[in-house]
């Protein structure tokens, strides 16, 4: 484990112990405090019962207002400090959260809410992208639906766009240093709510239809009816006219009853609006206060919350105060009063209409930007917890007219193999049509080494660091043939689902000539006998060194070893073991040619299995 990474986890552990500290010390106060309260209620009680009794109650309304106010004092600063205890243990939550995803202990890692599969890719569950102990539960700390959703967006591209990974790169690279504004925004955003923000759902819910009669009309009617009430009541008891304001009242309470469903539609709008928007007016403005300075694309980045024309705490700020006027008028009483004087509930429901449609255009921008903004923190973290990482050289191979696309990678490791276990390799593919056999024993790493490759790629593809001292790649399209399925519910043998894939290999070998693809099999026709398996595979890999793409393949045929003999373009590699004092000793390090032994027997005479040498 490098220095740094230690130095890191000392530094998260330390920070932990202090909270605890720190969290002791505000629980031993807040318990002093609970007391204080009892003892002021209790006195207070004794004091006003005593004077009311036996000396005065002019003394005894003095005395209760005393610890009236006294105790509220207390109750004051006991609510502040119980305030302070929650706050600090987010804090700690989330700091035992980096300890844990640095040390891949995935029992305090949350999982992710993430909808499986995310999409068609093959890689997505062959390199363990989503679901559990996967990359993007790893990586994931969004809290919003779109943000987790963003995220897994990125890890997940069959086209990758070279403006947009140096985009993400940039403000990334701005984001890791400012781990006070990435936490500080969590922290935000939890101490208002345990629930995870779905923006989509509350853009959704604001673009229903509603009923169809006109708030503007239905409000210029509700304003005469109130007009005339008053200007007949009035009339009533100055001038001396008949009581009509009985009957146009009467009338107006039947126009509201009519219309009351269609009203009470509208504060279900105001009041779930409100609610889904309180968890995002804390970090909104917070991100509208933050000192960007030099970090100028994440300013950039931010730009819908900087819009002096639509800032959100404005917007926002207008929400609320509607929202409180509607709950005025819950208590029955004060609703009656409200409406008769004015017309209360059909103005503020024309006020409603007007500020829903005002959100439906601006807070689509708003959950894009935070989406944006959470996913790139959620990397930036990553790269944080993980200083030993680089930042990928991402190659624009029209741009520097390269002839061949490119893989060059220095000590690349895999990110969910905990650091003390994990084995880096050198590794590098350049050249169109490449092929790359890797041979070697059962358990030596092969598998790991292929999803090494494509988890790594993802990563750099998604803007973030990578696990390598160096990676320098232009961009491919990814396919994998990994873990294959058979499927009893659509009738597919093993055999059958493996054939289907790499047939699909070969039709995206055809497609898009701008993305060259980068393919990753583990083991070619293992659904079958030796034989058919062995010319299957020859004549599969033949025809992939002539094709718009290049890859690797782990095979324990070591029969296909030869093909190195009758093409350039294939080059083998193996990983090797050896028996130590009775049991298998694995290096993982990729070595140059064939692998030269093999382990089945070894590992079946080793657990006891009968095995009998025929000659």
């Amino acid at each position: 484990m490098s220095s740094r990474r230690s130095s890191r986890q000392q530094a998260i552990q330390n920070q932990i112990n202090r909270l605890d500290r720190k969290i002791n010390q505000f629980q031993i106060r807040s318990r002093k405090f609970s007391w204080y309260r009892l003892l002021v209620f209790i006195t207070g009680g004794i004091l006003v019962f005593v004077s009311t009794f036996w000396i005065s109650e002019t003394l005894a309304w003095f005395i209760f207002a005393i610890f009236f106010i006294l105790f509220n004092i207390v109750a004051f600063f006991h609510r502040r400090l119980e305030r302070g205890i929650r706050r600090h243990q987010i804090w700690k939550e989330m700091k035992i959260s980096q300890l844990a995803r640095m040390n891949l202990d995935w029992k305090n890692i949350p999982e992710s809410n993430l909808s499986l599969p995310f999409s068609d890719l093959t890689f997505e569950d062959d390199l363990d992208m989503t679901g559990k102990r996967s990359l993007h539960q790893l990586i994931d700390i969004s809290i919003s639906h779109e943000g987790s959703q963003r995220l897994a967006s990125w890890l997940l591209q069959n086209k990758p766009d070279f403006t947009s990974i140096q985009k993400r790169q940039k403000i990334v690279k701005e984001l890791i240093p400012l781990s006070r504004f990435r936490n500080k925004l969590l922290l935000t955003f939890h101490l208002v709510s345990n629930v995870q923000l779905d923006g989509q759902r509350l853009i959704k819910w604001l673009r229903a239809e509603f009923p169809s009669l006109k708030i503007k009309k239905l409000l210029a009617i509700s304003t005469g009816f109130v007009a005339l009430n008053l200007a007949l009541f009035l009339g009533a008891q100055f001038i001396g006219i008949r009581p009509y304001w009985i009957f146009s009242l009467f009338l107006y309470f039947i126009f509201y009853l009519y219309n009351f469903k269609m009203l009470q539609n509208y504060f279900d709008i105001i009041f779930h609006l409100d609610d889904e928007l309180t968890k995002f007016r804390q970090v909104s403005r917070y991100l509208e206060s933050y000192p960007y300075g030099k970090n100028e694309h994440l300013r950039e980045m931010c730009g819908p919350f900087l819009d002096p024309q639509i800032v959100p705490s404005k917007q926002l700020r207008k929400i609320k105060l509607v929202t409180a006027a509607v709950g005025m008028r819950m208590n029955p009483i004060i609703a009656i009063l409200l409406n008769l004087i004015l017309p209360w509930d059909f103005f503020f429901s024309r006020l409603i209409h007007h500020y829903r449609d005002e959100m439906k255009i601006i807070l689509p921008q708003w959950v894009d930007t935070w989406a944006e903004l959470e996913a790139l923190i959620a990397i930036s973290n990553f790269a944080y917890l993980n200083p030993d990482y680089c930042f990928p050289d991402i190659i624009n191979q029209e741009s520097e007219n390269l002839e061949s696309p490119l893989v060059e990678a220095r000590n690349m490791g895999h990110p969910l193999i905990p650091a003390d276990q994990k084995i880096c390799n050198d590794f590098s593919i350049n050249n169109r049509g490449e092929v790359n056999l890797i041979t070697g024993s059962n358990m030596s790493g092969k598998s790991t080494f292929l999803k090494t490759i494509g988890v790594n790629l993802c990563l750099a593809y998604a803007g973030g660091t990578v696990n390598a001292a160096h990676l320098r790649t232009s961009l491919f399209r990814i396919f994998t043939s990994i873990k294959i399925n058979d499927s009893i519910v659509d009738g597919f043998s093993f055999f059958y689902a493996e054939v289907k894939r790499l047939r699909a290999l070969l039709d995206a070998l055809q497609d898009d000539l701008q993305y060259p693809v980068l393919f990753l099999i583990d083991e070619i026709f293992r659904g079958t006998n030796n034989r058919e398996r062995l010319i299957g595979s020859r004549s599969y890999i033949r025809h992939l060194v002539s094709q718009n793409g290049l890859g690797l393949i782990a095979t324990h045929d070591l029969e296909l070893t030869k093909l190195a003999d009758q093409f350039s373009n294939i080059t083998n590699f193996h990983f090797r073991e050896e028996v130590v004092a009775g049991r298998m000793v694995f290096d993982y390090k990729l070595h140059p040619g064939p692998c030269p032994t093999t382990n089945a027997l070894k590992i079946m005479m080793m657990e006891g299995l009968p095995v009998i040498l025929e000659e």
